[in-house]
């Protein structure tokens, strides 16, 4: 779409082990002198950012901010001509709890008039660039929030979850509305539009738990688990591996143990891979899920583009896990119109 902008970043998605990763209500840690010069840089650009704002509500388009680009996806669904949506984090092939904000994204964020975004620690930097910026006719949509989830919340991808974009496209229409009220109707039609577009997934979901609910699967961390969840699968993995490994750190041995037997034993019939963020460790248990006949179903935290929406891109997981465990067919990358 012409109204979503996306900002490059660098395609770096293989980490060592020892890459601290955010994780739940644990935000990466920000070294104070990083955070004084990031905002020294953003006050310099305050007043243009300012004036972006007035220029924004003038030309009666809303300037909005989806953090994570699942977000501005359904932001720009359902604002459409009347939003001038950017996508902060867009890039699949980088690691998206290391993501660190530059003065330009500082200023964004301060010129935006929405804000969408995650919530449980997924992209906690955001707080401090609103908090530095106050605005009191900025509306902020933050879906942990939104969704009534505490911070102990264990998996912060909760976009997987099929309640989730129901509940934001929602919250997303009213914000628009309450910005640009005499376009308040176009905003709900679009978002019951949005509603109706989810339905190709949500049935295939339920048409595979009926079809091969308990199905067990090996993850090598929670990423797509709340769909997995949904879709009537047995997750064996052990969470604790999970949360390891989304956090960067080690994994016990009886953990790793366990996870290989999964495969060497023949215990799952698909390893769904994030395929966003690897190490030595992930490639072992990719490797031996290959060697073991084991289909691997490829998963990402960032939407891939070009070439999908939320709605297609949930839908492509859902017919490649299908594919997985119907007919043994891998799909280790996600490609549009495929």
């Amino acid at each position: 779409m012409s109204n979503f902008d996306v900002l490059p970043r660098n395609p770096i998605n293989v980490r060592s082990r020892s890459t601290a990763r955010r994780y739940a209500s644990l935000p990466r840690p920000v070294g104070r002198g990083a955070w004084l010069a990031l905002f020294a840089t953003f006050a310099l650009t305050a007043l243009p950012c300012g004036n972006a704002v007035a220029a924004s509500s003038a030309s009666g388009v809303i300037n909005a901010i989806g953090i994570e680009n699942e977000y501005a996806d359904v932001i720009s669904q359902i604002g459409g001509k009347y939003v001038q949506v950017t996508a902060i984090e867009t890039d699949p092939n980088t690691d998206p709890h290391t993501f660190e904000a530059n003065p330009k994204v500082a200023s964004q964020i301060a010129s935006a008039d929405l804000i969408v975004k995650n919530g449980v620690g997924y992209d906690a930097w955001a707080d401090k660039i609103i908090a530095a910026s106050p605005n009191g006719k900025r509306k902020i949509i933050d879906v942990q929030h939104l969704l009534g989830l505490p911070d102990s919340t264990r998996n912060p991808h909760l976009w997987y979850d099929p309640k989730t974009m129901p509940a934001v496209a929602k919250a997303i229409a009213a914000e628009l509305a309450a910005l640009q009220p005499t376009q308040g109707d176009y905003f709900q039609n679009n978002a019951k539009k949005f509603d109706a577009s989810l339905k190709p997934w949500l049935k295939e979901i339920e048409s595979f738990k009926a079809h091969y609910g308990k199905t067990s699967v090996a993850v090598t961390e929670p990423v797509g688990d709340y769909m997995l969840q949904a879709a009537g699968t047995d997750i064996a993995t052990p969470f604790s591996l999970e949360a390891a490994i989304m956090n960067g750190t080690d994994p016990s041995p009886q953990d790793v143990s366990t996870q290989n037997k999964l495969f060497t034993d023949h215990r799952v019939k698909v390893f769904v891979y994030n395929q966003q963020v690897t190490d030595a460790l992930t490639q072992s248990f990719l490797k031996l899920a290959r060697e073991n006949g084991i289909p691997v179903v490829g998963v990402y935290e960032t939407m891939p583009t070009p070439g999908f929406n939320y709605q297609s891109w949930m839908l492509a997981e859902l017919t490649a896990l299908r594919g997985a465990v119907a007919d043994k067919t891998s799909t280790e990358t996600l490609h549009a119109g495929k």
